[in-house]
């Protein structure tokens, strides 16, 4: 698998159950001028699944406090997904979420973004594209192992902050932190200050 950080993000036009529940064909690229989360799962009506895309639906106002929208994507039907959406979580389903969901029923979605599994459904994927469309963080997990919403909101302020600031973000930077020039002094001073 070759990564696409810092590549152009493969655009996204496909079947979508939409924030309102209706069914439209989703297009990425109207999303430029934006920070996008495009997160993969396996399929709806499953385990794992539900958990995460509840989860980032819980945290829906802090990614468009960011300019951030958030996208998610499997290998169901858009029939499958509908049918997910207007299932209430207490009975399965993921309930009246916030964001789009996208059909990838043949797969290609899942192909671009180098994370089809056995040629049957999608890893957990979770690619972070900025405002001109150039994927700046992947993050790829096996079926059985959740993401961290928190952790790509953190990942979501570090590449804002670089973007704002032109200073990087050290290990486990966190929104209000100081970042760093790209030098060995300020290496070294970030380092004093923290070992």
């Amino acid at each position: 698998m070759s990564t696409l950080v810092t590549k152009p993000a493969p655009n996204i036009k496909a079947q979508a159950v939409m924030p309102d529940g209706m069914i439209e064909e989703f297009d990425l690229s109207k999303f430029r001028g934006k920070h996008v989360i495009v997160y993969f799962y396996p399929l709806a009506f499953t385990f794992v699944c539900p958990t995460e895309i509840i989860a980032f639906d819980k945290k829906i106002a802090e990614f468009k406090a960011r300019n951030c929208e958030i996208v998610g994507v499997s290998v169901d039907s858009v029939y499958a997904l509908a049918a997910w959406r207007n299932t209430p979580v207490q009975e399965g389903g993921i309930g009246a979420i916030h964001h789009p969901v996208v059909s990838d029923l043949s797969k290609q979605i899942a192909r671009d973004y180098g994370i089809l599994f056995n040629e049957e459904v999608a890893l957990r994927g979770l690619f972070l594209i900025d405002k001109e469309g150039l994927v700046r963080h992947a993050l790829v997990n096996d079926l059985p192992l959740g993401r961290s919403v928190d952790e790509a909101i953190r990942t979501l302020d570090a590449l804002q902050f670089f973007e704002a600031n032109g200073e990087v973000c050290p290990a486990d930077w966190h929104k209000g932190d100081a970042g760093m020039k790209e030098t060995r002094e300020s290496v070294g001073a970030y380092l004093a200050k923290t070992v």
